[in-house]
């Protein structure tokens, strides 16, 4: 009810965002994120830079040549592979780990390039998953109901 999505749909938010605060602020985010999935849709429309790629190794890629460049004050990196993966085969499948496995291995490859390249900055950095999950229809995997496994999601910060 707050940000407007009510079913499954990607329409740009017009919900203040975390993006708008920073624009308001004179700060240069950008979203770096595959096509077709939520990140990729729902924070368009403002003035800010959008790399949309294929995969999420390549927007793991693209997301590492931002980090060099150092012209953002914000890089927002989306995969999408583990939602994907979740959904077909259900939140703690074989494929839907190797999935989460490989988001938290690029997390951590995201982070070093971070710290080598962002020594002039105090930098903070999160994996912040979107949403929890929960098993449905014996074997694949949802999300969006007002349950626990659903709302309560772990996020995990740092500073470098």
């Amino acid at each position: 009810s707050v940000h407007g999505i009510q079913k499954y749909e990607k329409p740009v938010i017009k919900t203040d965002s975390v993006f708008d605060a920073l624009l308001r602020a004179g700060k240069k985010p950008c979203i770096v994120s595959t096509g077709n999935d939520s990140m990729s849709k729902i924070f368009l429309e403002r003035n800010m830079d959008y790399f949309i790629v294929d995969t999420p190794d390549e927007a793991n890629e693209k997301a590492i040549e931002l980090i060099k460049e150092d012209k953002y004050d914000l890089i927002a990196v989306y995969n999408g592979n583990y939602d994907g993966t979740m959904h077909k085969f259900g939140p703690e499948h074989e494929n839907s780990i190797t999935a989460l496995k490989h988001n938290v291995n690029a997390f951590k490859i995201l982070a070093e390039a971070v710290k080598e390249n962002w020594k002039n900055h105090n930098t903070l950095i999160g994996f912040a998953p979107d949403h929890g999950c929960h098993k449905i229809d014996g074997q694949s995997g949802g999300h969006g109901l007002m349950m626990p496994e659903d709302m309560n999601i772990i996020h995990f910060y740092g500073v470098i």
